[in-house]
């Protein structure tokens, strides 16, 4: 059996190689041999977002890197399209399989659905209801050609099952609870971010500093909404430790509007390695983000969560109250960092929101049983 991967982003290198090494610990124990060929479509590809990521989460190297980086959606999902076709070509796969929600993700869909080929979509049926966010458009309409719908929840069971999904959805649990669970020992034992940081900025204390992303396009291109937010976090930074891990297009869209300024008083540092963003994020006294991943990972650590969105596709850690939506307003930030920043009763996993740790094991053998079930073997 063989299966085309499609990546391309940095959630994504991390999905990946949980079922990555589901993959090979199943060839270890079948009769049967399950052979992955990894595209590499370049969407996120400078040497923090990309590289360090497949050498230190030792995922196999790609076997093809298509180098689509920048331009619009449509340019560069329309150039994937192109070149995953001509791969798919060459290898002639039983399955393609797709992670979450990016222009990689639906480029791969179109690509197989094209030529015919049973799509697999890890992270199927999460809904933001929010058609303005590129990301929701990638889900639903990879959603839609898909064969085999691998669930994180059961939210997301059920937004298929309202558009009228219900073949081949199956719910498995959340491979990012499973990478969370991995890397976290790994990250214990190798990562020296906060030493380091610690060299240059005595005050850094662990469960005593805020940890920052934002990416979102909503966020960055708005210059409203990115006022905001810098506001919010500037007001912080005067309280406690505020460390700022700075996506390439939200420092652009910074300097451009001249808003580092606003920002003296926060540690800005460039983006880190996966098992650095581990370490940082356990040991948080609060996480603000407007990353879907970094969203869970916060609620896997046990650590509250303030979500620079007015929607969340994980609305499970908004009704647990681990997670509070805030979009860009200042002083709604700042009301839910009062509220969360004394919390120290984040359970985590006690509700068994997102599995407990196996998805990546199930999904690889329901993709070998529906293989083996619809083929001659």
């Amino acid at each position: 059996m063989k299966i085309v991967t499609i990546v391309g982003a940095r959630p994504q290198f991390v999905k990946a190689a949980t079922v990555s090494r589901a993959i090979s610990n199943f060839n270890k124990s079948s009769d049967y041999l399950i052979s992955e060929v990894i595209v590499h479509t370049g969407q996120h590809y400078d040497e923090n977002m990309s590289k360090i990521f497949f050498e230190q989460l030792d995922i196999p190297n790609p076997d093809y890197n298509l180098e689509v980086g920048g331009g619009s959606h449509g340019s560069m999902t329309g150039k994937m399209i192109e070149l995953i076709e001509g791969v798919l070509f060459t290898e002639k796969p039983d399955q393609v399989l797709i992670y979450g929600d990016t222009n990689s993700t639906l480029a791969g869909a179109i690509s197989a659905a094209k030529l015919h080929i049973p799509i697999v979509h890890v992270e199927a049926g999460l809904r933001s209801f929010n058609m303005k966010m590129p990301e929701e458009i990638n889900r639903i309409l990879s959603d839609r050609v898909s064969s085999l719908l691998f669930c994180p929840t059961n939210e997301a069971v059920q937004n298929l099952k309202n558009e009228g999904i219900t073949k081949g959805v199956l719910k498995v649990g959340d491979v990012m609870l499973d990478a969370s669970i991995f890397y976290r020992k790994l990250a214990r034992q190798n990562s020296t971010i906060l030493s380091d940081l610690r060299k240059e900025y005595p005050r850094l204390r662990r469960k005593e500093y805020v940890l920052v992303t934002c990416h979102r396009a909503e966020n960055t291109d708005d210059l409203i909404q990115l006022v905001g937010i810098v506001n919010g976090l500037s007001e912080i930074a005067k309280k406690t430790t505020v460390i700022f891990s700075l996506h390439p297009r939200t420092k652009k869209m910074l300097v451009k509007h001249e808003l580092m300024i606003e920002l003296k008083d926060v540690i800005i540092i460039d983006p880190v390695s996966y098992l650095d963003m581990v370490s940082m994020e356990e040991s948080a006294q609060v996480i603000i983000t407007d990353s879907g991943g970094v969203q869970k990972e916060a609620y896997f650590f046990g650590v509250p969560c303030i979500t620079l969105r007015y929607e969340t596709e994980w609305i499970e850690t908004v009704r647990i109250g681990a997670n509070e939506l805030v979009g860009s307003d200042t002083s709604k930030i700042l009301q839910a960092y009062n509220n969360l920043s004394l919390r120290k009763d984040i359970a985590i996993g006690s509700s068994n929101l997102y599995g407990d740790g196996s998805a990546a094991n199930v999904i690889v053998q329901s993709m070998f049983n529906d293989f083996f079930n619809n083929s001659k073997l």
